[in-house]
């Protein structure tokens, strides 16, 4: 299975920044940019704002085999790298 990966930047109400990617099994830009606001509001941060250029297609990648069973189970997964909750 290829994973699509989109590059996502979030800005807090307090200004803090939050990168992450969600990962999905279709190229689907719509789709990444409502699961990215899903997702903060899940971690308590509903005012974050992703700006117009914040969550774009990266790339498309392999199999990722930590993520294959989050992104079967709910369709996609969330990878964190920057300023995200643990």
């Amino acid at each position: 299975m290829s994973i699509h990966v989109f590059d996502t930047y979030a800005y807090t109400t307090s200004g803090k920044r939050i990168h992450f990617d969600v990962l999905l099994p279709k190229r689907d830009a719509e789709l990444a940019l409502t699961i990215a606001k899903q997702w903060l509001n899940e971690i308590g941060e509903q005012g974050a704002e992703i700006r117009s250029d914040g969550c774009s297609f990266c790339h498309t990648a392999p199999s990722v085999p930590e993520y294959d069973e989050a992104i079967k189970r709910q369709g996609y997964a969330i990878y964190k790298l920057e300023g995200c909750p643990a």
